[in-house]
């Protein structure tokens, strides 16, 4: 992109009009990250909410030396929590392994169920075998995303050791919990994985038994390599 272009886009992000602010910051996602990330931060501060999260969310996407100071202190202060669960995604999308400890600290701390969420998703996405114990721990949740989110991440990790823990949500009466208990399975291959996946491929929900056959064929290609 020529520089008169991103002239262009930074004017625009001036603008007081939030849909040109918005779209401004759409028309960066071709940028590359260091010419980007500047002119991200001219509306991280943003007095529109949604053009704020979308700044955020982008600091992810364009991962710069800058991007994982501003995020973790969005996520450890901003008085918003649809911000600091923005920033806890966000952090996942970087995968920096520097961010381990700042999201289980999210995770235990934060009191909005959101944030708690976003935190256990990134840290399935950083691929982290430290996570097994803040991911477990979650499954005794009082919420459902965030069984959800656990379940997910333990595949992400492929946690085998946690599959005892997670197959007790074969029966769960939320069909989302179901469909990412059958998609973590691929990931952990062990006998009693698979005969829960047997189970899945007859859930009355045509999206879990979709992903139970999924998950046994991942598994049996993976025998076979």
């Amino acid at each position: 992109m020529s520089q008169l272009s991103l002239e262009q886009i930074a004017n625009q992000l001036d603008s007081h009009n939030s849909r040109d602010r918005m779209l401004a910051l759409a028309s960066l996602r071709d940028i590359p990250a260091t010419d980007a990330v500047p002119l991200i931060k001219k509306v991280l501060n943003d007095e529109n909410l949604q053009i704020r999260s979308m700044a955020v969310f982008a600091l992810g996407l364009k991962p710069t030396e800058d991007c994982y100071p501003i995020l973790i202190k969005l996520l450890e202060a901003d008085p918003d929590y649809g911000i600091r669960a923005d920033a806890a995604g966000a952090l996942g999308y970087l995968e920096d392994p520097r961010a381990f400890e700042p999201l289980v600290r999210a995770f235990y701390e934060d009191t909005d169920w959101l944030v708690r969420f976003s935190a256990a998703v990134s840290l399935g996405n950083l691929k982290d075998q430290r996570a097994h114990d803040v991911l477990v721990e979650a499954l005794d949740s009082d919420e459902v995303v965030l069984h959800q989110a656990a379940i997910a991440a333990l595949g992400e990790i492929k946690d085998v050791s946690s599959v005892d823990q997670i197959l007790r949500f074969a029966q769960s009466e939320d069909w989302l919990v179901r469909q990412r208990l059958a998609e973590a399975l691929g990931n952990m291959p062990t006998s009693k994985s698979i005969s829960a996946l047997h189970y899945l491929e007859k859930d009355p929900h045509p999206n879990v038994s979709a992903s139970a056959t999924i998950s046994l064929k991942r598994i049996a290609e993976g025998k076979e390599n």
